[in-house]
């Protein structure tokens, strides 16, 4: 399999991307969720929440590298074909995800930045975007969290979507994604 997409299928690069950011989105859910099981303060929630903030920033930085691999490559013919009314919406879901995959991450590194907070990435302290401003943080963690839930339904909805696709539809459209050979 090329790294490259095709015109029948999604390359080695733009699956391996798809399914590691899967892993690393369950990755960011699964720290915050977690981490109110544990009281403030303690060792275990701040670790979940740095597991939280660097498994992020890790969707941001490599959701650039999946929109180069979408500009370099055509994206699969899906066949059949889809009807006109689900081409439309079908697109409006892969754009909605990757604004999730943009704008959440970039706005958890906003709220630390405007809380004075360092930005951890794996050993490295990110450079904060904004000075201190803490009404600021507040509002944008506000908006981060209504995305995050908003990012619960975007993705159980896509799922559904290649499923139904397979399963009822009997198109390709979960195929071209999927690891294994032509």
């Amino acid at each position: 399999m090329s790294w490259k997409n095709t015109e029948q299928r999604y390359g080695s690069l733009s699956i391996a991307l798809h399914w590691l950011m899967l892993v690393l989105i369950a990755g960011v859910y699964a720290c915050i969720e977690l981490k109110g099981n544990f009281p403030k303060g303690s060792d275990t929630r701040e670790l979940l929440k740095q597991w939280h903030f660097m498994l992020g920033l890790a969707v941001f930085a490599l959701v650039w590298l999946r929109l180069l691999a979408r500009v370099i490559a055509p994206t699969p013919r899906i066949e059949p074909a889809l009807p006109t009314w689900q081409a439309l919406p079908g697109q409006l879901m892969h754009l909605a995800l990757y604004a999730l995959m943009i704008g959440t991450p970039l706005a958890g590194w906003l709220i630390l930045s405007a809380a004075g907070k360092p930005i951890p990435f794996f050993g490295l302290e990110l450079p904060a975007l904004l000075g201190k401003n803490p009404d600021l943080a507040g509002t944008i963690k506000e908006w981060h969290e209504w995305a995050g839930v908003a990012g619960y339904w975007l993705i159980g909805l896509h799922a559904l979507a290649g499923l139904l696709h397979h399963f009822i539809s009997r198109d390709n459209t979960l195929t071209r994604i999927l690891p294994g050979k032509d």
